[in-house]
C-alpha cells in the first residue's frame, strides 16, 4: 500500500512539471506574437501617438 502511495506521489509531481512547461511554452508563444505585432505595427502606432500629441 505504501509503495502505491509513493508511486502516485511521483506521478503527481511529474504532471505538475509538465503543466509548468506547457504554461511556459504558451507564454513564450504569446510573447513572440506580441513582439511580431509591435514590429509590424510600430510605425503606425508611433504616427498615431504623434497625431494625438499634436492635436492636444
Amino acid at each position: 500500500m505504501q509503495r502505491a502511495w509513493k508511486f502516485l506521489q511521483r506521478m503527481a509531481k511529474q504532471e505538475q512539471g509538465q503543466s509548468l512547461v506547457e504554461y511556459g511554452l504558451i507564454i513564450a508563444l504569446i510573447a513572440v506574437a506580441v513582439v511580431m505585432a509591435l514590429v509590424l505595427l510600430g510605425g503606425h502606432i508611433s504616427n498615431l501617438f504623434t497625431s494625438v500629441t499634436n492635436n492636444l
